[in-house]
């Protein structure tokens, strides 16, 4: 590796962000799903795009699996218009994984309009538990992102490095909470 001395490194809390979107396509797939749309919040930073490449890999994997993506800003009028890009594709997915809370409220929206019943028609799962995933109707399957213990621990990386050592990274895999918007896919048209 390029090593430019111990004032390079820098000590790093990885919130297992792909093991979140592994976790997500793992309880999809469990209940059929093969065509899995994710509705990509458009912010260009390191955690979104290993959110993108994990969910876009692990959906690949499957047998007969077929990944697709639009994407949009962290908004639900943007959010309704990509999920819309995405179930008037003919072969629609059966599931819409998006980045962010706010997104599925957006996702819901478009399948609203289209006439499609959550979970029935369509399964919707967010990422990082908020208050809107308990808001929604039905209730949003989501992965919950550990923020408190997150800080805890970057916090402790700090002062690891500023005593002088050199703290092992650490994961902290999001946790799935399985509510009412996900089930199984509808048989195939």
């Amino acid at each position: 590796g390029d090593e430019r001395g111990a004032g390079a490194y820098v000590p790093t809390v990885d919130f297992g962000v792909a093991d979140g979107m592994r976790t997500i396509v793992a309880h999809l797939a469990g209940l059929g799903h093969r065509r899995i749309g994710h509705v990509a919040a458009a912010v260009d930073q390191w955690t979104f795009h290993a959110r993108g490449d994990a969910l876009a890999a692990a959906v690949a994997a499957l047998p007969g699996g077929r990944p697709t993506r639009s994407a949009c800003a962290i908004d639900v009028g943007s959010a309704k218009a990509a999920a819309g890009r995405l179930l008037d594709d003919p072969d629609r997915p059966t599931a819409l994984v998006c980045d962010d809370d706010l997104i599925a409220a957006g996702a819901y929206k478009a399948a609203r309009a289209r006439g499609l019943d959550i979970p029935a028609d369509l399964s919707v799962t967010g990422v990082d538990d908020v208050l809107l995933a308990t808001a929604l109707e039905p209730e949003l399957t989501t992965v919950r992102l550990p923020a408190e213990e997150l800080g805890a621990q970057g916090m402790t990386a700090l002062l690891d490095l500023l005593a002088g050592g050199r703290p092992a990274p650490r994961v902290l895999p999001g946790e799935l909470i399985v509510r009412d918007s996900t089930a199984a896919a509808p048989p195939a048209r």
